[in-house]
C-alpha cells in the first residue's frame, strides 16, 4: 500500500495541530469578544460543544483548498485567497449545521462572523510571520557584514515596474546573490521619493550619470522588458561614461512564459537597441486553428522555422512534424523541443521538399491540418553563383509542398516570403516571389493558402550581425558594402509571432506584410554594436566599405507593382491583394497551368546549371525582375 509522501512528513501533522489550535482559539475569541469576556455557563456549554465538531470540519475544508501541500516559507498572496475561501466556505457551513440543528436558538449570529474574521486573520498572520522569518534570514546580504570577505556589489535597477519588483524580490529573498540594491531609477514621475520593499526609487534616466558617481554603482540592472531602443541607448551611454557594467531582461519577445528572474538577466544586444514594439497576438484567434492539430514545419531547423517550432507548442498541437534539409539542425530542434519544451508528439523527418514522393508519403502518413513553409535557401550572393539551387528548393519545393497540401485537404498553409520578392534584382527574390504566384494560384480550393513578406531578421543564419560581431572580435576591420544601403528590422521572435497571426487572418491568396517602421542603415548598425562590445568605432574598430554585392540593392521594398495594401484587424498587420486576387475560377486554372508550365521549363534550364537561361526564364514569369549583370544596382 503506498503513503502520500505528504503523511509520512512530521512538520504536516505539526501545521495540522497548530491550525487545529488556532481555529479553537478563533471561536473561543469570537465568545470573549462579543460578551465582552464575560461568559455564563451556558456559553461554556455552547463552545465545548460547538469545537467537538466545528474543529475537524475546518481541518477538512482546508485540506480539500490544498492549504496543507505547500511550504510556508513560500506564502504568497495566492494563498491568502485560498485562506479567505476556505475560511468563508468553513463559516458557511457552520453557520447552515448550526440553523439545521436547532435554528440558530440560543445562538448569537455575530460570533460566528467575529470567528470568521479571527480564523483568517490568525491562519494568515501564522504563515506571514514565517514567511517573514525567512526572507529576513535569506535576505540578510541586503546589510552586508564588514567583517566578511564576501564582495557585496553594488547595483541600480532600472525600472520600478513589475520586473523590476521580481528582481529586487529575488536579490533580497536569494542569498547566493552577492547584490545589494541601492535603488531604482525610473521616469514615472509619481513614483520618484516612493519605495519598493523598503528601496527608494532615486531618481530618472535623465540624472543616471549623477546617480552612477554619487553612489558608486557598480552594475545596473536593466528591467524594462519593453524599453524602446533610444531608452536603452542611452542608458547605456550613461554607463560607459561612468564604467559601469550592464545586464538587461530580455523583451517582451523573448519572455515567453511571462517570467522574470535575475537568471535571465543578459548583456545588451542590438536586439534592445533596435527596440521594435512587441506585437499583440490574438491568441485565441491562433488558439482556435493550432490547438489540437498537426502541423508541418518545413525548414524547421532555420532560424525562422525553430523559432516557429517554439512558439506552436505553446498552443498545444496535437503534434509536430519536423521536415528539414540538414541533420544537425533537425537534430538540434528535435532535442530541445522534446527534451526542454517536454513535446512528445514530435516526428522528425530528414528530406527535401522537392522530393515528389517522400512528401506525398509524409502527408499520407501524418494527414497535418496546418503547414508553415518555411524551408528556403536565401543567401542572396550564394543564390546568384548558383540559381539552379534556387529553382530546385526555393520554387519547385514549395511547389511540391503546396499541391500535396491541396491534395490532402490541409486546412491551412503559410508560405515563408520575403522583402527582396518585391521588384527583385536577385535570383533568391526572384525565386520566392515565384512561389508567391504559385500560392495565389492556388487559393479558391479547400485549402487557405497565404503569405507572409517580411523585411531582415534580426539573428538569423543570414543575418550580417553575426558577420560583424566575429569581425569585431577579431579587431576590425567591419566590412559593410555602401554607405547608404539600408534594411528594414525585425526580431525572431516577432516575425514567428507575425506567421501564427497570419495564419489566424487569412482567408486565403493573401499576402500579410508587418508594419516595418523605419528602415535601418548598415553602417549605423555597424557602429552600434562595435560601440556595444566596449569599443569606439573608426577609432578601435575600423568601418570599410566594400561596395554592393552581386544581386544586392541598397533598399528593399514591401509592396510590388500591381499590389494594394489595406489594413486589417490587427494594427501592426496590413495585407496586399494583388490584381489577380478576385479572379474567377477559370482565370486561376489558366494562371496555374501557364506557371506550372514555366516552372517546368525553368527546371529544365536548372538540370543544365545553365545561368543565364534560368535568369531569362526567371524575368519571363517576374516581368519586373531585373538581374544585375556583373554590377549591382538599385
Amino acid at each position: 500500500m503506498n503513503i502520500h509522501p505528504q503523511l509520512k512528513n512530521p512538520k504536516f501533522y505539526l501545521v495540522l495541530f497548530g491550525d487545529a489550535a488556532i481555529f479553537a482559539l478563533a471561536h473561543i475569541a469570537a465568545y470573549l469578544f462579543r460578551f465582552e469576556f464575560s461568559l455564563t455557563p451556558l456559553y461554556f456549554q455552547q463552545i465545548q460543544a460547538m469545537l467537538i465538531w466545528l474543529v475537524p470540519l475546518k481541518l477538512v475544508i482546508f485540506l480539500s483548498f490544498g492549504l496543507y501541500r505547500g511550504m510556508w516559507r513560500y506564502t504568497s498572496v495566492r494563498d491568502f485567497w485560498l485562506i479567505a475561501q476556505a475560511t468563508i466556505v468553513s463559516s458557511l457551513l457552520i453557520i447552515f449545521i448550526t440553523i439545521y440543528l436547532n435554528r440558530f436558538e440560543g445562538y448569537s449570529r455575530a460570533v460566528f462572523i467575529i470567528d470568521g474574521v479571527l480564523t483568517f486573520l490568525l491562519i494568515g498572520g501564522l504563515r506571514m510571520v514565517i514567511r517573514s522569518f525567512f526572507t529576513i534570514y535569506a535576505g540578510s546580504s541586503m546589510v552586508p557584514d564588514l567583517s566578511s570577505k564576501i564582495h557585496f556589489k553594488k547595483v541600480l535597477i532600472v525600472g520600478a515596474g513589475d520586473a523590476g519588483e521580481k528582481i529586487l524580490r529575488e536579490i533580497i529573498e536569494n542569498n547566493q546573490l552577492h547584490y545589494k540594491v541601492i535603488g531604482f531609477i525610473d521616469d514615472a514621475p509619481g513614483k520618484k521619493g516612493r519605495a519598493i520593499h523598503g528601496i527608494p526609487v532615486i531618481g530618472n534616466v535623465d540624472n543616471l550619470a549623477y546617480v552612477l558617481e554619487k553612489e558608486e554603482i557598480q552594475e545596473i540592472l536593466i528591467a524594462i522588458p519593453s524599453a524602446s531602443g533610444d531608452q536603452i541607448r542611452h542608458i547605456v551611454e550613461a554607463c560607459k561614461s561612468c564604467a559601469v557594467s550592464y545586464k538587461i531582461v530580455p523583451g517582451i519577445g523573448e519572455l515567453i512564459d511571462g517570467r522574470v528572474s535575475v537568471k535571465i538577466l543578459r548583456d545588451i544586444s542590438y536586439e534592445d537597441l533596435l527596440g521594435r514594439p512587441p506585437v499583440h497576438l490574438n491568441v485565441a484567434g491562433i488558439r482556435n486553428y493550432l490547438d489540437g492539430k498537426t502541423v508541418l514545419i518545413t525548414g524547421c531547423g532555420g532560424s525562422i522555422g525553430s523559432e516557429l517550432c517554439r512558439q506552436v507548442i505553446k498552443y498545444q498541437p496535437h503534434s509536430i512534424i519536423l521536415l528539414d534539409a540538414g541533420e544537425a539542425n533537425l537534430f538540434n530542434i528535435q532535442m530541445e523541443l522534446q527534451n526542454e519544451k517536454y513535446c512528445r508528439r514530435c516526428e522528425a523527418i530528414l528530406g527535401h521538399v522537392q522530393n515528389e514522393q517522400l512528401m506525398d508519403d509524409i502527408f499520407k502518413k501524418y494527414k497535418p491540418h496546418v503547414v508553415f513553409h518555411a524551408a528556403a535557401y536565401k543567401h542572396v550572393p550564394m543564390l546568384e553563383k548558383n540559381p539552379w539551387e534556387a529553382v530546385f528548393n526555393n520554387i519547385v519545393g514549395s511547389r511540391v509542398v503546396m499541391e500535396m497540401s491541396l491534395k490532402h485537404h490541409v486546412e491551412r498553409f503559410v508560405l515563408v516570403s520575403t522583402d527582396k520578392a518585391v521588384r527583385p534584382t536577385n535570383v533568391m527574390g526572384a525565386s520566392k516571389r515565384v512561389t508567391e504566384l504559385i500560392m495565389q494560384s492556388l487559393q479558391g480550393n479547400s485549402t487557405k493558402f497565404m503569405a507572409v513578406r517580411f523585411g531582415n531578421v534580426v539573428g538569423s543564419s543570414g543575418s550580417v550581425i553575426p558577420l560583424f560581431r566575429r569581425q569585431i572580435e577579431q579587431g576590425g576591420p567591419v566590412t559593410v558594402t555602401h554607405p547608404e544601403v539600408n534594411r528594414y528590422f525585425m526580431t525572431i521572435p516577432e516575425a514567428s509571432q507575425m506567421i501564427l497571426q497570419a495564419g489566424a487572418m487569412g482567408e486565403g491568396g493573401e499576402v500579410f506584410v508587418l508594419e516595418m517602421g523605419t528602415p535601418v542603415k548598415i553602417a549605423d548598425m555597424a557602429r552600434d554594436l562595435i560601440r556595444l562590445s566596449g569599443k569606439e568605432p573608426e577609432y578601435d574598430i575600423k568601418i570599410i566599405f566594400t561596395g554592393l554585392r552581386e544581386g544586392e540593392k541598397l533598399y528593399e521594398e514591401l509592396i510590388t507593382v500591381g499590389e494594394d495594401i489595406l489594413p486589417t484587424s490587427h494594427e501592426k498587420i496590413m495585407v496586399l491583394r494583388a490584381n489577380n486576387h478576385s479572379a474567377g475560377s477559370r482565370n486561376l486554372l489558366a494562371m496555374r497551368e501557364g506557371l506550372n508550365f514555366a516552372i517546368d521549363e525553368l527546371a529544365k534550364d536548372a538540370d543544365g546549371h545553365d545561368t543565364k537561361k534560368i535568369k531569362e526564364k526567371l524575368k519571363k514569369i517576374i516581368p519586373e525582375y531585373t538581374p544585375q549583370e556583373n554590377e549591382a544596382v538599385l
